[in-house]
Parts: structure tokens; sequence; C-alpha cells
């Protein structure tokens, strides 16, 4: 390999302290750093405070940076010395997760990590470690074993983690925006996406943006007894659900009004490339239990999955719930739903046009409120990036079978503000897996993939180094 300075021994390396580097892993696991419950913000901020003493042992000047939320981490290492002509990479990642509940389906205490045999090797069960404690550590002890071969690296490197990403990231754009020059660099690394299989690699060119909304109807002045009130009086659980129910088509089509201006179809390229991955859809629905398809007709699931919005109904409140009975008829009724968006479609508008929606469908004596928990637009790779092309070489340097490019369902607000804010590309390179049961109980991470993840980063490293060589 072409580069200022040679991987190999970084490599071995990297095998030869892998076992420090899940002991590690594991230290970070258990700190509970729930970020959407408030009583965990001194755990939020005990994770912050150890992730930054660990860059500070790698060379980095790294400090933690307080928000109007939880506080974000930020660390810069200057690279192989003054002079050097190196690109300057910007890594991201998060060191919140979800909340661990329903505590009774984990096979194990989520905050105590535990090593698992399974069909792929041991893995490692703890909420967050894949999403995404266990993907910031593939880089990180990437740096490691560059430092401990070569006292450096091979690039300059800044490291932004946050604290808020499974609450919208509401902190996040204000930072960017106050911190730009401080943050500007040639290309950002996220690693928070999948492999295409445990053998695979894949970089993600594309992911769906999220609009998050929380709609309440109000109705009576006051709960009602449902014998006395039924059926003379406006139900908002009732007139809720049967709203609901028309947001989709018998085709599976978003019925807000502009929803689909703007989308963007995907090249006929893409559309060959999805083709070829072989998708195997049986499987796919198997895997959660289901054997029939849903959603927007006349598409292929990779077409569904990584470049059709959606809009997806996520909770339901109202009423009594309680066990028993209480015969009552809500004075308000709430629904949670997500909107899945695509490159081209803007958030915005979206909103506006479920706002218009619901006004066409309210009951009389109906009033709506409506709050947004999450804005984020989608964001697409450019498929001639020279980084994208140095992270493929990274990928072959350590994988078998060549990297596929790929789409995601799912919504990393960071990608989208890097390129609003900062003015420049992301990579999106994971090792995660399909299977991993993000934000369920019973997460895990392939001790594999951690392994490949970090060889992957210090291969890449080199590749950016010496981007001609890719």
């Amino acid at each position: 390999m072409t580069a200022s300075l040679p991987v190999d021994a970084v490599l071995a390396e990297v095998d030869r302290s892998f076992p420090d580097s899940v002991a590690r892993l594991c230290d970070l696991l258990r700190i509970p750093s729930v970020s959407t419950k408030p009583d965990h913000a001194p755990e939020v901020r005990r994770a912050a405070e150890w992730l930054r003493g660990e860059l500070a042992g790698l060379g980095f000047e790294a400090t933690v940076r307080d928000t109007e939320g939880h506080p974000m981490v930020v660390a810069h290492h200057p690279g192989p010395g003054a002079g050097a002509e190196v690109p300057h990479l910007l890594y991201y990642g998060h060191y919140d997760v979800q909340p661990p509940e329903p505590l009774e389906l984990w096979d194990s205490p989520p905050f105590e990590p535990t090593i698992v045999d399974a069909r792929h090797g041991p893995r490692v069960v703890a909420r967050g470690a894949v999403d995404d404690k266990g993907q910031v550590m593939t880089f990180l002890e990437a740096f490691r074993a560059w430092h401990a071969v070569h006292g450096t690296l091979p690039v300059r490197v800044s490291v932004l983690l946050e604290g808020e990403e499974e609450t919208g990231s509401p902190s996040l754009v204000p930072f960017l925006k106050a911190n730009a020059a401080e943050l500007k660099a040639d290309v950002c690394i996220i690693t928070d996406t999948n492999s295409w299989d445990i053998e695979t690699p894949a970089i993600t060119t594309r992911l769906r943006g999220l609009l998050y909304v929380e709609v309440t109807l109000h109705g009576p002045s006051h709960d009602l007894h449902s014998g006395l009130f039924g059926g003379a009086v406006l139900n908002p659980i009732n007139a809720l659900t049967r709203i609901l129910g028309r947001i989709h088509d018998d085709a599976g089509r978003v019925r807000f009004p502009g929803f689909y201006d703007g989308v963007e179809e995907p090249a006929a390229e893409e559309l060959a490339m999805w083709r070829d991955l072989g998708f195997d859809e049986a499987a796919f629905l198997a895997g959660v239990g289901l054997t029939a398809p849903a959603g927007e007709a006349g598409r292929s699931l990779p077409e569904r999955l990584w470049s059709r919005p959606t809009c997806d109904i996520n909770g339901i409140i109202g009423g009594y719930t309680g066990e028993g009975a209480k015969t009552v008829i809500a004075a308000q009724a709430t629904a949670k739903f997500s909107c899945r968006l695509v490159p081209g479609q803007d958030p915005d508008r979206v909103l506006a046009g479920i706002r218009t929606f619901l006004e066409e469908h309210t009951p009389p004596d109906g009033r709506w409120e409506i709050r947004t928990f999450g804005k984020s637009p989608a964001f697409r790779v450019p498929p001639d990036s020279p980084h994208l092309r140095a992270a493929l070489a990274g990928l072959g340097d350590v994988f078998a079978k060549p990297a596929v490019l790929l789409g995601s369902g799912g919504s990393i607000p960071v990608a989208g503000y890097v390129r609003d804010e900062l003015g420049y590309d992301t990579i999106l390179v994971g090792f995660g897996l399909d299977d991993d049961r993000i934000h369920s109980p019973n997460e895990k991470f392939e001790l594999k993939c951690l392994h490949n993840g970090i060889r992957a980063h210090a291969a890449m490293l080199a590749r950016f180094a010496a981007p001609a060589a890719g």
C-alpha cells in the first residue's frame, strides 16, 4: 500500500490488542447513557467524560462542550506533523442510547454487557452494543492501533460525539453553526450503519430523512361517562382512529397533500445494482415473524426501504388503559407518527401537508394540537466522490469480498446537517447487521463485526492519506 505510514503493522496491532478493545467497549457499555430520561443526565455526561479521556490518551486535544441539552465531545489530532499535506477527516458518532425497556424481555441486564456464543462466534449483548457505542469504538480502536505503532495518525482527524442522537439531535445544528470554523474538514466519516452481511462490507450512499410528529385531537372539556354521553358527543379516540385510517390509500401511498412533491427516483444504475444484490424478501420478512409484504404497491423491497417516503403510526394514546374497566369517553386522543423522507422532499413542506390533511378531516368541535420531535432532511452521497473511492479501497484491503453500495431506510440527521451547515460530503460506512436488534431488547454486536470494523478503519485511514492509491 502506498501511504505516508505503513498499515500492515497497524493491522497486526489491531489483532493483537483485540481482547483489550472488547474490554474497553464493555466499560463504555456499562454507562447507562439514556438521553431521553432526565434522571440519566449524569450518566450521559459520564459517558462523554469517559470518551474524552480515551481520546486525550491517544494524543487528541479533547474537550466536553456543554449545550442546551446533553454535552458534545470534540477532539482534534494534528496528524503526522506540521507541514504535512494530508486530508482532514471529521469522525462523527453518538454515545447516547435508547431506553432499555421492556426490561423483562432482556436475557441479561441491559447495562451489564454479556459475551454470548452464537452462530458467528461470540457477540456482546447490551444496550448500545451496536447503536452506537460499538461502532464508535471501531474508529477509536483504529486510532489506538495507529498511535501504538506510529505514535501518530496518517491524516488530520477531528472527532465529534454527541449525546442527543436518540432524541432527535436538538442541539446539533446550533452547535455546528456556532463551531463551523473549528469543525472544517474535507469529509465526514459516520459509522452508524450496516454491512451487507458479516462477510461483505457496505457503504451506505443514501439515507432517508425523518419528520416525527405528535398530534392530539381535543374534544369535550373533560372526560365523560360513556353511558350518559356515548353516541351523542364527539369521541376523540373514535374520530382520531378514523382519521389515521385515511392516511394511506389502498395502494399504500400517503395521502398528505404534496407529500410526493420533489421525490427523486433512483437512477437506472442504482436500481440495477439493487437488483443484483439478490435481496431475499421472504427471508427479510421471516426474520421478523411475517410472511406478507406491505407498503407501496409496485415497488421492490429495496426501493420501499431506501428510496420511497413513508408514514408510520408509532403510538396511540387515549382514554383508560389500566387494569379492568372504566366506561369513559376521553377528552382527547393522541397519535405519534414518523415520516421517513427521501431526497427531494422538504420536511417543512411535508409538515404543512400534514396540517392541511388534519384540518380537512377535523370533526365538528374538534381541535388539533401538533408538536414535532425531530425534523431532518434525506441524504445522498455523490457517486463520484474521491473519498468514497478511498473508503472502498480501504475496505478492499481487509475484506475478501468487495464492498457494496446500498441505501438505508433509517435516518442519521447529522449527514444532512454536515452537508448543509459545514459544506462537505459524508461517507457512511458501518459494521452492524440487520439482526442486531437495534432499539430492542437483547441488542447485540458480533465481535467479528467489531474486529472487522477496527481493521477497516485502520486501513481506510491509510487510504485517505494516499487517495491516489485508492
